[in-house]
């Protein structure tokens, strides 16, 4: 399941980012990167233990705690805390999965990747090239999203981010471990949740069928978390 949601950042929290960002430090991204797709990837990333890193994270954090859309597709029992990249011209990321599992730093956690999330900073005129390419069931989907909006997909996808040929690309990107870990019951209930919604537009909350649908959502949840 691939889900756009837009306007995960507010125009002030864009604009804070694009300013910090501006001026932090980059580093080589392969340090995050796995042992077979660092010699895939290249680009550029703010330090992970960086001051700039960690309040841009606590900031992403909080605009995804707040958005309905990301909860319900992703689930999220745990989030990684989220990265920066950049991508100058000439740089990409050749196809890769990602890791199965990461340690959160300095936490003694480590979470399993179900959901991966990529929230574009820079605009798509202000670039070319760049496109994240996403392969699974669905086909082959080239993403290249406003600035302040999220894709998210699930983990499992191979993908890579093709050649940059002007400007430059940034963005944050993440990992979630869902409390259902199964893509295809996630879409399911993304499915029936927006359902519900819809429903409950033109019919009351106390009508039989909203109840109804509400029900069977929480007890197929109930079934199908791990917690």
């Amino acid at each position: 399941m691939l889900v756009h949601i837009p306007n995960v950042l507010t125009a002030d929290e864009l604009r804070y980012c694009r300013e910090t960002l501006e001026r932090a430090a980059w580093l080589d991204g392969k340090v995050t990167a796995g042992q077979q797709s660092a010699k895939a990837k290249n680009n550029l990333q703010v330090p992970q233990d960086s001051a700039e890193s960690r309040e841009l994270g606590e900031i992403v954090l909080r605009a995804l705690g707040r958005n309905p859309t990301f909860n319900s597709a992703a689930l999220p029992l745990r989030v990684f805390p989220p990265l920066f990249n950049r991508y100058d011209i000439g740089m990409k990321f050749g196809a890769h999965v990602d890791n199965a599992i990461r340690p959160i730093p300095d936490s003694g956690f480590r979470i399993r990747t179900d959901v991966s999330s990529t929230l574009f900073i820079t605009g798509p005129d202000e670039y070319d090239g760049g496109e994240l390419v996403i392969q699974d069931t669905y086909g082959e989907q080239r993403v290249k999203l406003p600035a302040g909006d999220m894709v998210v997909y699930p983990s499992t996808s191979l993908h890579s981010v093709s050649e940059v040929t002007r400007g430059s690309r940034w963005a944050s990107f993440f990992w979630s471990q869902s409390m259902v870990r199964d893509d295809t019951k996630r879409a399911l209930l993304y499915d029936f949740d927006r359902s519900i919604i819809e429903t409950r537009k033109t019919l009351p909350d106390d009508h039989p069928g909203v109840l109804g649908l509400t029900s069977t959502y929480h007890n197929l949840l109930r079934q199908w978390a791990e917690l």
